[in-house]
């Protein structure tokens, strides 16, 4: 079986003709790959506006399963949490209420890197649009400009790509099993609490499966005293120290806290954070070596963040679909995008 082209054509007129068809499907492809540009910016502006600092924010139960070690609620509006009192029964410190100072409110830095990125590709989907759209028709004299647009598209949706990935990677948040010492030198300072925390209690706030995680750690110095009594009951077993996956463990923490988590971040919207000369001065105190005594682990599903998570999955698939058309037609490589 042959395939014939009727009227019959010559070689170098079916060049010609193979060129034509070629640069109308480039310029098509182009448009719709625009098309698909601004239905992805509408969705990432959507995106944005379930991370905006919009009052009143969302409230979250925070408390302990079949215990009452931690019982309360936070508030979070934006990438911040702005609210919060917190009831602690640990066995190792004397009971306590944590309550979250409204001057100081808390930064959540993966809540503030997913704000960047998500501006930065709003930002970039808007530079790709700038151009008019290209028509379906191309011709001689729009022929270049056309392979020009479809190049910069392809650029521009690879480093698109990326950050929608990096978006859901932060939602997603380290595997479980995979340990994480940020807390070390990234816990929340003790002045924003009313009344202040403890030198030797660690608060530490991330994200994790779309949940707002909050680790708390009743910490002990490495070379304090230990008291007779304790000796004793741990030589003949009636005091037991309490089992955890950071047990025994020395750790490098710093008392001060995170530097930057009282200062204004990129985010829109926020209010000006009081001077530097207005916060204690613990931020530069140096690193000492302690032990974690006891450690409690408390989480909180977000609607909004699982409902963010939902949407930027589904766009990194319309972006795939798009960025696959585009490069199938420009004869680039096809590979595989998305894991």
């Amino acid at each position: 079986m042959s395939l014939d082209i009727w009227p019959p054509v010559s070689p170098a007129e079916l060049k010609i003709k193979v060129a034509e068809t070629q640069k109308r499907e480039l310029a098509w492809i182009v448009g719709r790959t625009l098309k698909a540009c601004e239905d992805l910016k509408h969705g990432l502006e959507d995106c944005y506006a379930l991370l905006a600092p919009v009052d009143p924010g969302s409230t979250l139960v925070m408390s302990t399963p079949r215990n009452e070690r931690v019982k309360g609620t936070i508030t979070r509006v934006g990438t911040r949490i702005v609210k919060g009192t917190l009831s602690l029964q640990f066995r190792t410190i004397a009971p306590q209420t944590l309550t979250l100072s409204q001057s100081f409110p808390v930064h959540i830095h993966v809540l503030d890197a997913l704000h960047t990125h998500l501006t930065e590709s709003i930002d970039l989907l808007g530079l790709l649009l700038s151009n008019n759209p290209i028509s379906d028709s191309a011709s001689e004299a729009n022929a270049s400009s056309t392979a020009n647009a479809a190049q910069a598209l392809s650029s521009g949706m690879r480093v698109l790509a990326d950050s929608i990935t990096s978006s859901i990677a932060l939602l997603k948040g380290p595997p479980l099993n995979e340990a994480d010492t940020s807390w070390t030198t990234q816990s929340c300072p003790p002045s924003h609490f009313t009344p202040p925390l403890t030198q030797n209690f660690s608060f530490y706030i991330t994200l994790q499966e779309c949940s707002i995680v909050l680790l708390m750690r009743a910490l002990e110095p490495v070379h304090a005293p230990v008291h007779f009594g304790t000796k004793l009951g741990l030589a003949i077993g009636t005091f037991r120290r309490l089992e955890h996956d950071e047990v025994d463990i020395i750790f490098k923490y710093k008392p001060g806290g995170d530097d930057y988590s009282d200062t204004k971040r990129v985010s829109a919207n926020h209010t000006v954070d009081p001077p530097a000369a207005s916060r204690p001065q613990t931020a530069n105190a140096q690193l000492e070596e302690v032990y974690v005594r006891e450690k409690v682990r408390v989480e909180s599903a977000d609607p909004s963040l699982i409902s963010l998570y939902s949407k930027l999955g589904y766009l990194s698939i319309v972006l795939d679909q798009a960025r696959r058309n585009l490069d199938a037609v420009m004869n680039l490589q096809l590979k595989e995008y998305t894991k």
